[in-house]
């Protein structure tokens, strides 16, 4: 069984490119992220007609994530509990569209569009971190409740927690980034704590392995990208990778977007 996650940076501008992937790829379970699509624009027929369900969460032009898949899709859940809000009428308004889970042939999948930041002085920053916090919380719930569950949480997390998941760290630290900052890292390191693996890493180890590549200044051919699309595994998920890979192909020609598909394979 093959599984893949994958910001798409707009799935209506790729719907192409994402279709042929699917068939080129042959994975049998797509976490999507960044679909920027409302249910009623999304297209299904590209993952229909390939033989795949969808499960799709999308309220506006922005964010918005999905999971396809064509060994079954069941218990779908919008959001996590307790997911925070954000803005002035978080009170009023939905959860933005950044998690979505479904159940794939035995293995819990959850596809997360973790918010940005923005920048470290950024009401977006409190809320990203709350945002994973809750999340970590929820599953290390998940799995202490049933141990034996395979279970993966899947997506784009905006966060370098290694050094060497940026080009240049020292860069990064000289202008305040966000994604490397230390309550970002502690807040991905605390879901390792709470039992859960990086099970692509051990395939594809860095330094330079990343999986997105910002669209300006030539960053790609430079190659000066960041890590910081991950599949993080449950203790019965893990005990079951058999390999990892990062199609950087994907990265390239008209059209593409700015991540990299992540692939894990499981026995």
């Amino acid at each position: 069984m093959k599984i893949a996650t994958w910001n798409v940076n707009s799935i209506r501008a790729r719907a192409d490119r994402v279709e042929a992937w699917l068939q080129r790829s042959d994975v049998d379970v797509l976490a999507i992220q960044e679909t920027k699509a409302k249910d009623e624009n999304f297209p299904w027929e590209i993952f229909e007609n390939n033989g795949y369900e969808v499960a799709h969460f999308g309220l506006n032009q922005w964010n918005g994530v999905a999971i396809a898949s064509r060994v079954g899709l069941d218990d779908v859940e919008r959001t996590f509990p307790g997911q925070p809000k954000f803005g002035k009428t978080a009170e009023t308004t939905a959860s933005e569209a950044r998690a979505i889970g479904a159940t794939c042939n035995g293995v819990r999948i959850w596809s997360l569009y973790v918010p940005n930041g923005r920048s470290l002085d950024d009401p977006h920053m409190p809320y990203k971190l709350k945002w994973l916090d809750i999340l970590k919380d929820q599953a290390a719930g998940w799995i202490k409740e049933n141990p034996d569950l395979p279970l993966a949480l899947m997506g784009d997390w905006n966060i370098a927690p290694q050094d060497d998941d940026v080009w240049d760290i020292e860069l990064f630290q000289r202008e305040n980034h966000t994604h490397v900052s230390e309550p970002e890292r502690q807040a991905f390191r605390a879901f390792l704590d709470a039992g859960f693996t990086d099970v692509a890493r051990p395939y594809t180890p860095g330094p330079g392995v990343y999986t997105y590549w910002d669209y300006t200044q030539l960053r790609f051919p430079k190659k000066e990208g960041m890590r910081i699309d991950f599949v993080l595994g449950s203790p019965a998920l893990a005990a079951r990778v058999t390999g990892a890979s990062i199609d950087r192909e994907e990265r390239k020609g008209k059209g593409a977007s700015d991540h990299a598909p992540v692939i894990v394979e499981l026995d």
